[in-house]
C-alpha cells in the first residue's frame, strides 16, 4: 500500500477539503485528488463524497481513516528503529557475566536516557561484519589476534586490561594461597570448556600456554558456568581462569576460592570497535564514559599477548 496515498488520505479527512490538504502537504490539488483515486482503486471503495462544503468521508472511508493512522505511526516506527540518533545503541558483548557486560551497565547507569541494545555475537568475525553492515553499532573484543586484522573502516580503543584470577574448589592443592604466582600454576589442570579454537579468547590462551607452559584443557561440552563452578567445587584436580570482574553467583556450600595470579599478572585486554564513519551519536558518549571511568591500565608485572602491543588497531583516543 502507498504509504503516502495513505498519508494524503488522513490529511483530507483531518483538513475536509482537498484544496487545504494539497496546501498542508505542500503538493497540488490535482495531485492529491490522484492519490485518493490510486488508493481508492487499489481498496475497491470511494473514500470520500464531494460536497458544497469539501470533502466528507464515506462509511467505508470511516472506517478505514483509523487503520490508517495506525499504518502511519508503524511506518514512522520503522524508521525510527533504523535512524542513528533515534534507535537504541546496539552494542555486542561475549558475555552476561562477565566485564564487558559490567562495562554496559556503568554506561546505562550514567546514561539512562540512552536507549540500548545489548546482544551477544560469538565471533570477532560475525562482530564486524555486523558493524560493517550497521546491524550494530559496536563490539568489545581482544584486538589484534593472529590472522585478525580489523579492515580500515574499523576503528579499536583498548578500555580495559582486566587481571585473571584463579577459581579452586576447596579441596585443590592452591585453595588456600591468599596469591598465586604463574610459575605455581604448572603442572595443574586448568579446565576451561568455553575455549573455542579460532577464537580470539582462544589466541589468547594459545598464547599464554605458549610462553608459560601452563596446561589448560578444553575438553567436553561447554554446559555453562553453573556447570563449571559445579564441577571445580566437587574436583579437587581441576581449576579455572576467569576474569576479575566476572559475576558469578555459587552456592554457599561450593566454598570455592577465587586466588589473583601474580609474577606475572595475565591480563585480558578488551577493546572496543566500531566502523569509522559511525553516526550514532551515542556512541560518542560511550567512548568519553570508557575513557573516564576506567582505571590506568596496569603496566609492571603484567603479561598479555604480544600482538595486543603490536597491533596497529589498538589505540587510544
Amino acid at each position: 500500500m502507498d504509504l503516502e496515498a495513505v498519508r494524503t488520505f488522513t490529511a483530507v479527512a483531518d483538513a475536509g477539503q482537498f484544496q487545504e490538504a494539497a496546501a498542508d502537504l505542500s503538493i497540488t490539488q490535482q495531485a492529491v485528488s490522484k492519490r485518493i483515486a490510486v488508493l481508492e482503486k487499489s481498496l475497491g471503495v470511494r473514500l470520500f463524497t464531494r460536497t458544497p462544503r469539501g470533502a466528507e468521508l464515506t462509511i467505508d472511508g470511516q472506517a478505514f481513516l483509523p487503520h490508517a493512522r495506525d499504518l502511519l505511526r508503524v511506518a514512522e516506527r520503522a524508521v525510527a528503529s533504523v535512524r542513528a540518533g533515534r534507535r537504541p545503541l546496539r552494542v555486542d558483548v561475549i558475555a552476561s557475566r562477565g566485564a564487558q557486560a559490567g562495562l554496559m551497565r556503568g554506561f546505562h547507569g550514567a546514561h539512562p536516557e540512552i536507549e540500548l541494545d545489548v546482544l551477544m555475537l560469538f565471533e570477532i568475525e560475525a562482530a564486524v561484519t555486523a558493524i560493517r553492515s550497521g546491524a550494530i553499532d559496536a563490539s568489545f573484543r581482544a584486538v589484534g589476534a593472529p590472522g585478525r586484522a580489523l579492515p580500515e573502516d574499523i576503528e579499536s580503543v583498548r578500555v580495559l586490561d582486566e587481571p585473571l584470577q584463579l577459581l579452586t574448589g576447596p579441596a585443590h592443592a592452591l585453595a588456600d594461597a591468599r596469591s598465586v604466582t604463574v610459575a605455581q600454576l604448572v603442572g595443574h589442570r586448568i579446565w576451561m570448556p568455553g575455549i573455542v579454537p579460532g577464537t580470539e579468547w582462544g589466541a589468547y590462551y594459545d598464547a599464554l600456554v605458549a610462553e608459560y607452559g601452563l596446561t589448560i584443557e578444553a575438553t567436553g561440552p561447554n554446559f555453562g558456568s553453573d556447570a563449571l563452578l559445579d564441577t571445580i567445587a566437587d574436583t579437587p584436580a581441576l581449576a579455572t581462569f576467569m576474569g576479575e570482574n566476572t559475576r558469578l553467583i555459587w552456592p554457599a556450600g561450593h566454598g570455592l576460592r577465587r586466588i589473583p595470579v601474580t609474577e606475572p599478572t595475565p591480563v585480558y585486554p578488551h577493546s572496543l570497535i566500531w566502523r569509522r564513519d559511525s553516526p550514532h551519536p551515542a556512541l560518542t558518549a560511550l567512548r568519553d564514559h570508557l575513557r573516564s571511568t576506567q582505571p590506568d591500565r596496569l603496566a609492571d608485572g603484567t603479561w598479555k599477548p604480544a600482538w595486543v602491543e603490536d597491533s596497529p588497531d589498538t589505540r587510544r583516543t
